[in-house]
């Protein structure tokens, strides 16, 4: 998760992120923030997702929930 959170804080453009942040309460969180945790999901896990996917999450450990089970799946 530390990988995880280390690439959230720099697609959020914060110092860092803690797994119960809500997403809604970063500035940066828009539309193409969401784009950027897309193309990071494929990038360092391999998993493809939808933006309408990630619409679920409401914190960044929602979003690592997301990912990670989309690739054990």
């Amino acid at each position: 998760m530390d990988e995880f959170l280390a690439e959230m804080a720099e697609i959020l453009e914060e110092d860092t992120v803690n797994p119960r942040d809500e997403l809604t309460s970063f500035e940066s969180w828009d539309s193409l923030a969401t784009l950027s945790v897309v193309a990071m999901a494929d990038d360092k896990f391999g998993v493809n997702m939808s933006a309408q996917e990630l619409q679920r999450a409401v914190t960044v450990e929602d979003l690592y929930q997301l990912i990670t089970a989309k690739k054990a799946a």
